[in-house]
Parts: structure tokens; sequence; C-alpha cells
């Protein structure tokens, strides 16, 4: 099944949105976390993505109290993934442990796949998710800094996913919060790979950037800022998947 969700993005305690992951580039769009969930429930959403910016930027958790009260508040309304900072196998259990459903891995796992393999073969690989930030076609670890290094996308996600993960998230960085559509050549070829699950994150602006997604095949799509701004209806995108 496609699944749609709705990103919550956490930065000193407050909901917001930053343009192609640059933290200079900051838009607040709430300072209660738990109401921005409710909203996505009440609209229809069956999962959250729920990111830790402070502790992505720091390179360890930094809101792990302030997300795991937002789990336990969400319950079995839907499942939420949690990202940002999740850097060693500890991280990891302790967001699964307060109820995540799965957890996304990216820098750490970039710069050593060996590490998601042991994620995966601790916890399974339903719950191991890696994130794929992309510029210039190099998946990139802290992806929002410039100048950061990074491997030909291709080549890490098929890495990877020989070191059994079965689902990444790939992000346009460039195209991120900035409301200019999801970049399809990029999705396509790396669902073409045919080497695990791609669910889309960048630029998704509209019900008809979603459907276009999962035409490509993507498993998935997270969208953030159009959710915010009133570009993108939830109702009506789940409603448009539905059919």
């Amino acid at each position: 099944m496609f699944e749609l969700l709705p990103a919550i993005d956490l930065r000193g305690g407050r909901v917001v949105r930053l343009r192609a992951g640059d933290f200079e580039a900051e838009t607040m769009f709430g300072e209660d976390p738990l109401a921005v969930a409710r909203g996505f429930l009440v609209a229809g959403a069956r999962w959250l993505h729920v990111v830790d910016l402070d502790g992505a930027r720091a390179g360890g958790q930094r809101q792990s109290e302030l997300i795991g009260g937002l789990v336990a508040a969400v319950g079995e309304a839907a499942a939420c993934e949690v990202a940002g900072g999740l850097r060693d196998r500890a991280a990891v259990a302790t967001a699964l442990g307060s109820g995540a459903s799965r957890v996304v891995v990216g820098t750490a796992a970039l710069a050593e796949p060996g590490f998601a393999r042991r994620l995966v073969a601790t916890f399974g690989a339903r719950r191991i998710v890696v994130a794929l930030d992309v510029r210039d076609g190099l998946a990139i670890g802290e992806g929002w800094r410039s100048g950061a290094p990074g491997v030909r996308v291709e080549a890490a996600l098929s890495r990877l996913a020989a070191e059994g993960v079965t689902t990444f998230e790939v992000t346009a960085i460039d195209r991120d919060g900035g409301l200019g559509g999801p970049d399809l050549e990029l999705l396509r070829g790396l669902v073409a790979l045919g080497a695990g699950r791609v669910i889309a994150s960048g630029g998704i602006r509209s019900v008809d950037d979603v459907v276009a997604v999962r035409s490509l095949g993507c498993a998935g799509a997270i969208v953030g800022r159009a959710l915010y701004d009133g570009s993108l209806d939830l109702a009506g995108a789940l409603a448009a998947l539905a059919t």
C-alpha cells in the first residue's frame, strides 16, 4: 500500500520547515507538535514522519523526550517513523522502544553500510529505513552542509540493499521545502534498480505530484510544506490515492 507521510520537523520543540536543508532558511509553522499531529490524524493520516532537526545537526538525539511523548500520544491512531540524529544502536533502540514503528537512519548508514546491516539483523528490515539525501546525483551525509562529500546515489542504494535494507527515503535536497515538484527523473532511475522500496521526498506540492510518484512505482511520499501552506489538502490526497 502506498504510504503518504505528513512530516513533522522539530527544532527547539517547534514545528518548522527548512528550505533545501538550510538551517538558516527556516519557517515556523507551530509551537504545539501534538496539535499538528492531531490535525493530520483528523485528516486521515495513517503514518507520520517525525524528525529531530536538532539531533540531525548535532549528531545525536536532542528531542527524544518530546518525540517519545508525541509517539505515545498518537498511539494506535497512526504509525510513526522517527528520524534525526540516530547514529548508533542505542539511539535506534530508544526510538523504537518509545513506540515508533520504524526509524530512519542516514548519515551513519551512508558512511558505514555495515551499520545498517547490523540494525536490520537486530530489529528487522521493516523497522529500518535509510534516508538518501541527494544533490547533483550524489547521496550526501549531513545533507544540510554545503560541500559535504557524497557517492553516486545508485551505488549507495545498491550497496545498502546488499546489506539488507529494503526501504529508502530519497530526498532531492535542492527541491526540499521549495514546492517546485518532485525530481521524477531521479526517482524513476532509483525505482528501476529494483533494489528496494523508494519513498519520495522533496518538492511535492500537489495531489498530482503524489499521484505522479506513485505512478513511477514509488512506495510512498513524504509531504511537508505543501500541507502547512495549504497547497495540498491531506484528506483530498488520501482520497485520490484510494481510487
